[in-house]
């Protein structure tokens, strides 16, 4: 099947939706896509709190739209999207990077933190892509790209995050091949050690130093240094490129080493 045979590709880079893209990861791959033409939904709980990201994306001279929704909540799901497509455009290109963590040993880990991180690290990413992709398969073109983990290939005190982080990988890959008919590519990124607000606070919650904690990862890394944001905000670029349509249902490792 060639491509024409599915559907055309966008004359220009189309609307994307990215959740969780207040801050860290998310705005940093928010801004990346702006850089890279599109026009942008900036999702997050809070409305408020995506005024940053929104005001980073349109100094690039790309639209933005703030959204606010808990996007592990079917209702707000369907209503975010619908608002994206009414007022950017049909969004074709989405990354699912919501998520929150729990931290704690499974035999001490309560249901209501199973449920919390599971529901916003991959419920999320199910109910986000079973929505956009009907503006995706109605076109014949679309890139879905999942943020998962190095936490999914299983990390100590971590039991419902590398569970929901390896989820994403199995519902990755599925999705590859229920939407490849479609012109749609489904991948993954799984970042390893990355600067952000939330490493900085799990530090403050376990009680260590941000120092201390940054030297014990980056022993540990071949490359010997920490991930920034941008180096996660680059792989996701490549995946919603249209020159990555011979590329589906792969998790791409960006964790300054060999894993998986």
């Amino acid at each position: 099947m060639t491509r024409e045979a599915v559907g055309k590709e966008p004359a220009g880079p189309p609307v994307a939706i990215v959740t969780g893209a207040a801050r860290g990861i998310g705005a940093e791959i928010a801004v990346r896509l702006a850089d890279d033409g599109h026009d942008v939904a900036v999702v997050d709980l809070a409305e408020a709190a995506c005024t940053q990201t929104v005001t980073r994306v349109r100094e690039r001279g790309r639209r933005a739209l703030a959204v606010g929704a808990d996007v592990s909540r079917e209702d707000t799901v369907v209503a975010g999207v619908a608002r994206v497509a009414e007022e950017l455009g049909p969004p074709l290109v989405l990354v699912n990077n919501a998520g929150v963590l729990r931290n704690g040993l499974a035999f001490k880990m309560s249901l209501d933190d199973w449920d919390t991180v599971v529901d916003v690290n991959l419920r999320s990413a199910f109910l986000m892509s079973r929505e956009a992709q009907r503006h995706m398969t109605t076109r014949g073109w679309g890139r879905i790209v999942n943020l998962s983990s190095i936490a999914a290939l299983g990390t100590v005190g971590q039991a419902n995050y590398s569970a929901a982080k390896a989820g994403l990988q199995g519902l990755t890959k599925t999705l590859a091949l229920e939407l490849g008919r479609y012109g749609v590519t489904v991948n993954a990124v799984a970042p390893g050690f990355t600067v952000t607000e939330m490493t900085r606070a799990l530090a403050e919650r376990a009680g260590v130093s941000f120092d201390d904690l940054v030297s014990e990862q980056v022993a540990g890394i071949a490359v010997g240094r920490a991930g920034a944001p941008d180096d996660i905000a680059q792989a996701v670029s490549f995946f919603a490129d249209v020159r990555s349509g011979f590329v589906t249902g792969q998790v791409l490792y960006v964790a300054g080493g060999p894993h998986g």
